[in-house]
């Protein structure tokens, strides 16, 4: 996919490089030419330009792009002006950085297809750790819903996904399995950095300990999971 990230302040600094690493087509747009050579080598195309220039977004192309973050910081107004730009000139999507709710409603209002804050979600994916310390990883899906990695708990282990009955007795899915890689495995797949396979559970095999499970659920019901003793200080 090709994406714009316009606004090279910490945040969208941050996801022009990530969304770059994970192989994507990423043009990175700042008024600032030291934010632009800052980044310039880290993402496909860095252009030092004004993002309200309607003329300047389509010579860049970047009205051609499929994803337009609008990561502008302090300046309200060129943010606003930059979305609805954005907006007229055919960008599927656009999402908008906002501050506050006040202009969260407003960037909606003008055609923001997301707004997002970073400050509130990181805030909330805090609580969560804290909260839930024996979540390993956690992907927010929707509001109050979640992907979550967890250590398969002791008594679940020998027992099939048959056997617990997931959806009924605990609400949630179990869609993912991770286990170590062998000593052979990791021999053959030298490319996999971390040293965890993952794979799609069979319902009809035993769950072992130390695999790691990808379950999906509301927020209240994964935390309601059960949680070994040992795993609650991870």
């Amino acid at each position: 996919m090709r994406f714009a990230v316009i606004g090279l302040g910490r945040f969208g600094l941050r996801l022009a490089k990530q969304l770059y690493s994970a192989g994507q087509e990423v043009i990175a747009v700042d008024e600032s030419m030291t934010m632009v050579d800052q980044i310039r080598d880290e993402v496909t195309l860095a252009i030092a330009m004004d993002a309200t220039d309607e003329g300047a977004l389509i010579a860049n192309k970047i009205d051609q792009v499929d994803v337009a973050i609008v990561s502008i910081g302090e300046d309200f107004e060129a943010a606003t002006l930059t979305t609805a730009t954005l907006k007229q000139l055919g960008v599927a999507r656009v999402i908008s950085r906002a501050l506050t709710p006040t202009t969260a409603r407003i960037m909606e209002k003008i055609g923001a297809d997301d707004v997002v804050n970073p400050e509130d979600e990181s805030a909330d994916r805090w609580a969560t750790r804290l909260v839930t310390p024996h979540f390993i990883n956690q992907m927010v899906i929707g509001e109050n819903f979640s992907a979550v990695e967890i250590v398969t708990p002791n008594e679940w282990a020998g027992k099939t996904l048959v056997d617990l009955n997931m959806r009924q007795k605990y609400h949630v899915n179990i869609v993912a399995i991770r286990a170590k890689l062998t000593p052979e495995e990791k021999s053959e797949q030298q490319d996999n950095a971390d040293g965890w396979k993952t794979f799609l559970p069979d319902p009809t095999s035993p769950l072992r300990v130390g695999q790691r499970l990808i379950v999906i659920g509301t927020d209240e019901n994964l935390a309601k999971l059960p949680v070994d003793p040992a795993d609650k200080s991870k």
